[in-house]
């Protein structure tokens, strides 16, 4: 089944969403206690930020963190349903804009206008014409101040495809391959932190770019981040009571 295609059957047909996604965070005690111990430490120097672009939103799990963080909020996802519970759970918020798309396109945001770009456990299972293609688009989106987080799949960076701990990750991305990408459409990769998921394997990344003239006094830093599952089961035990 090609790819963008078993995605929108996976999320949009499948999968039930019985807690809207948040079943993804029970490992680390619930999306807040991730979002505050792992995800926003990693990205606080860049927020907040007055316009924000989430791929592949799902049904609001970073959302409802990300609205907090931006006077305008744009979400564009391959699927629906959960463009529609995006709309439906984020009403209130007059500053959110939620979008499908053909899990490709960014053509109906403007060039030159991000501010911030943010996508966490989607595109884990994005190939790498899917990378490529977002990665090409999000350097002409972004202001010229703007950065990109993302966190995708490094499966073909020495990981066996046949691994159970590979499951669901993209086969055909690496760090190395979304590094090449980015440089070649005109962007600079500031961090690339490889992290291990469910396994001792590293099979995952988050990349942390911006346009090529953007922050010159920082330089680009590589980190092979073996512990990442230790940081869930402390954040679990110790944080995850104060939410």
């Amino acid at each position: 089944m090609p790819e963008l295609e078993w995605n929108r059957v996976r999320w949009n047909d499948e999968h039930p969403w019985p807690e809207s996604g948040d079943e993804w965070s029970a490992g680390w005690g619930g999306p807040r206690a991730q979002w505050y111990g792992a995800i926003f430490p990693r990205i606080a120097r860049w927020l907040p930020a007055r316009r924000v672009l989430e791929i592949a939103p799902g049904m609001g799990r970073w959302t409802q963190f990300l609205l907090r963080q931006s006077e305008e909020l744009y979400g564009v996802d391959l699927n629906p349903k959960c463009i529609q519970r995006c709309v439906q759970r984020f009403s209130a918020y007059d500053h959110a804009h939620f979008i499908q798309n053909d899990g490709l396109s960014l053509a109906m945001i403007a060039d030159d206008t991000i501010d911030f770009v943010f996508s966490f456990d989607s595109l884990v299972h994005a190939e790498m014409d899917v990378m490529t293609a977002y990665c090409e688009q999000l350097v002409r989106k972004l202001s010229a101040g703007g950065v990109a987080f993302l966190h995708h799949s490094n499966a073909a960076n020495g990981v066996d495809a046949e691994n159970p701990n590979a499951e669901g990750r993209a086969h055909s991305v690496s760090s190395q391959a979304v590094h090449a990408v980015i440089e070649k459409a005109g962007g600079r990769v500031l961090v690339q932190e490889e992290v291990n998921w469910g396994s001792t394997a590293r099979t995952d990344c988050l990349t942390t770019f911006v346009r090529g003239q953007a922050y010159p006094h920082i330089g680009h830093t590589r980190i092979e981040n073996n512990h990442f599952m230790l940081e869930m089961q402390i954040i679990k035990a110790y944080q995850s009571p104060y939410y």
